[in-house]
């Protein structure tokens, strides 16, 4: 018997550098199609998701720089956003799964404008939705917009795809005794100063008691594991429901 999910609705942060595979820019289709054959493999489950995608892999507007204003930078961030979510729609649709992408930023030619409640409507017939253009405002990251939106959605959990199998006390790339946390309370991983989401987002999940889990995106079949509890990952939570000080070495 395959193991069954712990939740009934999640949403799904991926970053866009998540989309670059080996490439410095841009999108590897090859990756992108290996994202979606594990989101559906999770949509098959019976589990209703959502997305929200960043936009690091084309544009990053909080580092743009070379004299264009921030606000500016920010909307130009949200517009990569709509080409990841596009992307990934596409090749969700391959695999016969309808989607739909709502953006923060109305554009209707090419999608649907963010409305809450046509959203749980459309995950509550089956369909994937991909929430683009952040929070639809400068100096909100796509992390906050995750937030926010698992708050909207009523979702079950928050689940972060990472470059890592999990939350460190320091970056496993560059320190080699570098320690996962199994649990984490949300207050330690601000306390902490651990670079998992911005304090933003990190609060709005706590006021609001969703969890966070933190797993790798790159290994294929991960984002089933965490959903039905199997695999490898780092759980955000209320004081009173995780362990402090536990990690796992």
């Amino acid at each position: 018997m395959s193991p069954q999910p712990n939740y009934r609705r999640v949403l799904l942060k991926i970053s866009g550098e998540a989309l670059m595979g080996s490439r410095e820019y841009g999108l590897d289709f090859e990756t992108v199609a290996r994202i979606a054959r594990d989101v559906s493999a999770v949509h098959r489950l019976g589990v209703e998701i959502c997305l929200v995608i960043g936009g690091g892999n084309i544009f990053r507007g909080g580092s743009a720089g070379s004299g264009i204003e921030r606000a500016s930078a920010d909307y130009m961030g949200m517009l990569a956003t709509v080409i990841n979510a596009l992307a990934v729609q596409s090749m969700l649709e391959s695999k016969g799964v309808h989607t739909r992408v709502q953006s923060a930023i109305p554009m209707a030619t090419v999608c649907e404008p963010y409305i809450r409640r046509r959203a749980i409507r459309h995950m509550e017939k089956g369909r994937i939705v991909i929430f683009a253009a952040g929070t639809g405002n400068p100096f909100f990251t796509t992390d906050t917009a995750a937030a926010l939106r698992a708050v909207e959605m009523d979702c079950d959990a928050l689940l972060k795809g990472t470059q890592v199998d999990g939350v460190y006390s320091a970056d496993p790339k560059k320190v080699k005794d570098a320690k996962r946390f199994d649990r984490l309370s949300y207050q330690e991983v601000l306390s902490r100063d651990l670079k998992v989401m911005d304090t933003s987002a990190i609060a709005l999940a706590r006021e609001n008691e969703v969890p966070i889990l933190v797993f790798s995106i790159h290994n294929p079949g991960a984002f089933a594991d965490v959903v039905t509890g199997t695999g490898a990952y780092t759980i955000i939570g209320p004081e009173r429901t995780v362990g402090s000080d536990r990690t796992v070495d």
